[in-house]
């Protein structure tokens, strides 16, 4: 199958060829089916919906991020990560674009997510440079796996479950996904992290 530009069409394109509606995917994958329907039109407001309907799908997410191509070490040079996933956060994940408002105030409270490691075959880990805007309040996310933070610029506020940690440069953290969690940047200053996220097979 020849890959998809994005996650979005790449869902869709897996969804078809296996023969299946939406509704199907919405009720195999515990994903609400206007959610369905607003990812397959681009609009992804989370990590956490990708990684059920991959599982649903019967694929790993790396094949929803990007085409597998290379068996051996993947390297990524300073500058030459994939940004290719921008999860559309807090209240703007409602409505069309169109009601969101302009591009420029969506971006503002959007999480951008640069690919580290893509086309690697086989691989079980997703490592992400995450830029985390001032402004972005992203919703609490939970999924199946295990996730890697480390701060390389400003300073982040995890909230885990019913505990908040305070992470500064150079400061990491590895947690289990399935407990609710979000990162806010602090100080109103943009953060950055390396984030390395694991899903089981």
């Amino acid at each position: 199958m020849k890959a998809d530009v994005n996650p979005s069409q790449r869902i869709k394109t897996l969804r078809e060829t296996y023969g299946m509606s939406q509704e199907l995917l919405a009720e195999r994958s515990a994903v609400p089916l206007e959610l369905i329907k607003r990812i397959e039109d681009g609009i992804i407001p989370d990590l956490a919906p990708l990684v059920k309907i991959a599982r649903s799908l019967g694929v790993r997410l790396g094949t929803i991020l990007d085409e597998d191509r290379e068996l051996g070490p993947v390297i990524t040079r300073k500058g030459e990560g994939k940004e290719n996933l921008r999860f559309n956060q807090g209240n703007n994940t409602q409505g069309t674009h169109a009601e969101q408002g302009a591009q420029s105030k969506i971006d503002q409270n959007t999480l951008r997510y640069a690919v580290l490691a893509p086309g690697k075959a086989g691989r079980h880990m997703e490592p992400f440079l995450i830029e985390v805007p001032a402004s972005a309040q992203p919703l609490r996310s939970s999924h199946e796996g295990e996730e890697f933070f480390y701060v390389l610029e400003g300073k982040i506020r995890l909230e885990y479950g019913t505990l908040v940690y305070e992470l500064d440069t150079g400061d990491s953290i590895y947690y289990d996904s399935m407990v609710p969690h979000r990162a806010l940047a602090m100080g109103g200053q943009d953060a950055k992290v390396l984030a390395v996220v694991y899903t089981p097979v």
